[in-house]
């Protein structure tokens, strides 16, 4: 066997652990929460505005902070308590979501309040992120590290197909108000599956001693290893340019296919597309660098197809590919970053990975939007498909 071949007890060995099964319990009910306000969020922006530059903004002011905290906040979580900072953390996103939900049912709700809480909802989660991620390295010996993460990332998009599908159920009857209440409710799942860890059973951190220079170290680094750099250059390329169907989606339900209130849907055939792709990685004992490559193809050409897709159907289709393409390549991410990271790294390593994916949304979430507005609707999404086959095409000549 391989050391990339599936290992004996399959794809979800992880849970063979009491506190990774309770943590991931936790973390499905309570992204199931999260994936209704991420939805919800589009569904009022593009009700107040009806443009999607501003739900690429909106993005932008969720995820900037990530750009500017994130490798801080890994270090963070690699000197402290993991397990203290996430309640903390949890506390603070439930008071976002419950503040937003009243807003919105009492009518005071608007652009600017909305970009306001996005902007206190990015800070929180950027000191949440790599503490979260970190914890997962305390939860499985580290042999089970890359099946961790994979399965993970499973849940974290495998909520989505719960989480937009019940969001399109919802909005009609309770509107979106109500949606952000329940995200609040949600959050309580995931302070119990961190309260009820076992600590007797927990594998211990090795935490960084104080004084040096963590975030030099840890980009000193990536620099000097060929697998890390290769995998950063395509997490920043992707993230950036073919990772924001988000905010063309309802524009594209409504205007091009007729259908406003297909955009939950779209999300949720997505996220059917997500847990393929997540629980194929999760099969790897050691995921190699070629299958992050084969599912940026993956991702581009569903990106490319789904911009020209001629009706709703064809376009629910093509979900699956993206969801299966987007997903594998994130699991393939973080499991590389845990199998190439020294143990007193791997929360600056998990916030750095952090920091390629979803720092780079700041960027790419408003330029989508624009091109949607003002340049061409299908462009919007087509031109991230061209940029994962442009990436490609630098990694193939790197590896040459």
């Amino acid at each position: 066997m391989t050391d990339t071949a599936v290992g004996s007890r399959g794809m979800f060995r992880s849970l063979d652990y009491f506190n990774a099964r309770l943590y991931f319990a936790g973390l499905l009910f309570s992204n199931i929460g999260s994936w209704l306000q991420l939805t919800a969020t589009s569904y009022l922006v593009y009700r107040l505005t009806g443009r999607a530059s501003d739900l690429g903004y909106t993005v932008a002011f969720q995820f900037l902070p990530m750009l500017f905290l994130g490798t801080w906040a890994g270090s963070f979580a690699d000197r402290f308590d993991r397990r203290t900072i996430m309640i903390v953390t949890q506390v603070l996103l439930a008071a976002q979501a419950m503040a937003i939900g009243v807003l919105d049912l009492t009518n005071n709700i608007s652009l600017p309040v909305v970009w306001g809480l996005a902007l206190f909802l990015g800070v929180v989660g950027a000191m949440d992120n790599p503490a979260r991620r970190g914890l997962i390295t305390e939860l499985v010996p580290t042999a089970q590290l890359g099946n961790a993460m994979s399965l993970n990332t499973t849940v974290m998009t495998g909520s989505r197909v719960f989480g937009a599908a019940l969001a399109a159920v919802l909005v009609g009857p309770l509107g979106t108000g109500w949606l952000f209440i329940l995200n609040g409710l949600s959050y309580a799942a995931m302070i119990y599956g961190i309260v009820g860890l076992r600590s007797s059973e927990m594998v211990p951190a090795v935490k960084r001693p104080a004084g040096g220079q963590p975030v030099r170290d840890v980009f000193r680094y990536v620099q000097s290893n060929r697998r890390l750099s290769s995998m950063f250059f395509a997490y920043v390329v992707v993230s950036t340019f073919a990772f924001n169907y988000s905010v063309v989606f309802p524009k594209l339900a409504d205007v091009k296919w007729g259908s406003p209130d297909a955009f939950g849907w779209l999300l949720t055939v997505t996220g059917i597309g997500s847990v393929v792709g997540a629980l194929a990685t999760a099969r790897f004992q050691t995921v190699p660098l070629r299958w992050l490559m084969f599912n940026v193809g993956v991702l581009g050409a569903a990106n490319v197809s789904i911009a020209f897709a001629p009706n709703l159907l064809v376009a629910f289709v093509l979900c699956v590919p993206l969801g299966f393409g987007g997903a594998a390549m994130i699991a393939s991410g973080n499991a590389i970053s845990q199998q190439e990271s020294p143990p007193d790294m791997r929360g600056r390593l998990l916030a750095l990975t952090a920091v390629a994916f979803l720092g780079s949304t700041p960027i790419g979430g408003p330029i989508t939007g624009l091109i949607a507005d003002y340049v061409s609707l299908e462009w919007s999404l087509a031109y991230g498909g061209v940029s994962c086959f442009l990436c490609l095409a630098v990694l193939a000549w790197r590896w040459r």
